[in-house]
C-alpha cells in the first residue's frame, strides 16, 4: 500500500464515518449497543464515535483478520465485527478481567457476531504468542504503559499495508511516551492522528 493508497484509505473513511453517524445498525446490534453503553457507566472502551470509525476503518481497508487487544465489555469489538461482516473478515479479541471476558462473550453472542468475533480470556501477553498466524488490522485499547510492549510484539506480525490503530492516544499521550515516540520514528510504520472523539486515536500503516 503505497502512500496514495494510504491517503485514500483515510479519506474514504472519514467520509463514512460522518455518513456512517447518521446510519441505524440493525435492531439486535443496535439493542446490545445500548445496553452496554447504559451498563458501563461512562466506562466504555471507545465511545460510538470511535467505534463508528473503527466499523468504517476496517470495512475501508478490507481487513481479513483482526485482532483486538483490551475488548472490555464488548462494544469496539462489536462495531469492528460489523466492518469485518462486510470483508468476511474474523476477529480475535483478548480481555484480562474474567468478568469483562465474559460480559465480552456473551454480547458478542448477541449481537448475532459469534461467528466473526472470538474471545479470549486472559493476559493477553501470555496468549499471543499461542495465537497463529498474522493480521491486517490491530485494534489496541489496553492498559497504556503497555502501549510499546505490543507493538514490539505484533508489528512483525502485521501483513504488510496492514493497520495497527491505537486508542487515547491524545487524551491519555502522556502515559504512552514511548509508544508515540516509537510508531513516529519507526521506519516501518507510517502513522496519523485522527480525532472522532476526545479520546484520539493513532492509526499506523505498515509499509
Amino acid at each position: 500500500m503505497n502512500h496514495r493508497a494510504i491517503a485514500v484509505v483515510f479519506a474514504v473513511a472519514a467520509t463514512w464515518a460522518v455518513a456512517d453517524a447518521q446510519s441505524p445498525e440493525a435492531p439486535a446490534i443496535q439493542k446490545v449497543l445500548t445496553a452496554i453503553k447504559a451498563q458501563d457507566k461512562g466506562q466504555l472502551a471507545v465511545s460510538e464515535e470511535d467505534g463508528r470509525f473503527l466499523r468504517v476503518l476496517v470495512a475501508t481497508s478490507r481487513a481479513k483478520r483482526a485482532l483486538e487487544i483490551g475488548g472490555a465489555s464488548g462494544y469496539s469489538a462489536i462495531w469492528i465485527g460489523i466492518g469485518l461482516r462486510e470483508t468476511g473478515g474474523t476477529l480475535v479479541t483478548m480481555e484480562y478481567d474474567p468478568v469483562r471476558a465474559k460480559e465480552l462473550a456473551e454480547n458478542v453472542k448477541r449481537a448475532g457476531l459469534a461467528d466473526i468475533v472470538t474471545v479470549v480470556p486472559g493476559d493477553a501477553f501470555a496468549n499471543l504468542p499461542a495465537t497463529p498466524g498474522s493480521f491486517d488490522f490491530v485494534f489496541l485499547d489496553a492498559w497504556k504503559k503497555d502501549y510499546k510492549r505490543f507493538l514490539d510484539l505484533m508489528l512483525p506480525r502485521m501483513n504488510k499495508g496492514g493497520l495497527f490503530v491505537a486508542h487515547n492516544v491524545v487524551n491519555k499521550r502522556s502515559e504512552m511516551g514511548d509508544f508515540l515516540d516509537a510508531i513516529w520514528k519507526t521506519p516501518a510504520l507510517w502513522t496519523t492522528i485522527v480525532s472522532p472523539s476526545s479520546e484520539g486515536m493513532s492509526v499506523s500503516v505498515k509499509r
